[in-house]
């Protein structure tokens, strides 16, 4: 789990995400599509996956806003992202290690956003919380 240290990090280095959250976010979509194509096969709806899709823009809000309520509900990852995992898991059907991908690529744009205060504290403190989020997108999979 997520120590106060922890706790504290996220919080911290989040507050500079929320004021770049779209760019962030765009920049950990195409990562995705760009590393792991496979993905695409859940946006096949978008026509456009370059980095100025307007599609692309308003998905990556939604990604960023969901953790950041996440980051907002630390102690309650799971309740928080409830919703979430039942559209994926039931509606939208998507693979959930997907997430883990996506998070994997948000931690290198958030690194290349972030060099300075991504520490390797930080880092750690953000890797567990994608882990959390990933334990709790999972949740309703089963």
């Amino acid at each position: 789990g997520l120590t106060a240290a922890d706790k504290t990090l996220i919080k911290s280095i989040w507050g500079k995400v929320e004021k770049e959250t779209e760019a962030i976010g765009v920049e950990a979509l195409v990562r995705l599509f760009k590393c792991f194509p496979q993905s695409k096969v859940y946006f096949d709806h978008f026509t456009d996956l370059s980095p100025s899709s307007q599609k692309l823009h308003a998905h990556a809000k939604v990604v960023l806003g969901a953790l950041t309520k996440a980051v907002n509900h630390l102690d309650n990852i799971t309740d928080t992202l409830h919703d979430i995992s039942l559209v994926h898991a039931k509606k939208l059907l998507v693979d959930p290690v997907n997430f883990e991908l996506l998070g994997h690529c948000l931690e290198v744009a958030l690194a290349a956003h972030f060099a300075t205060d991504f520490t390797p504290e930080v880092h750690l403190a953000i890797d567990k919380f994608l882990y959390e989020v990933e334990k709790a997108l999972f949740e309703t999979y089963r």
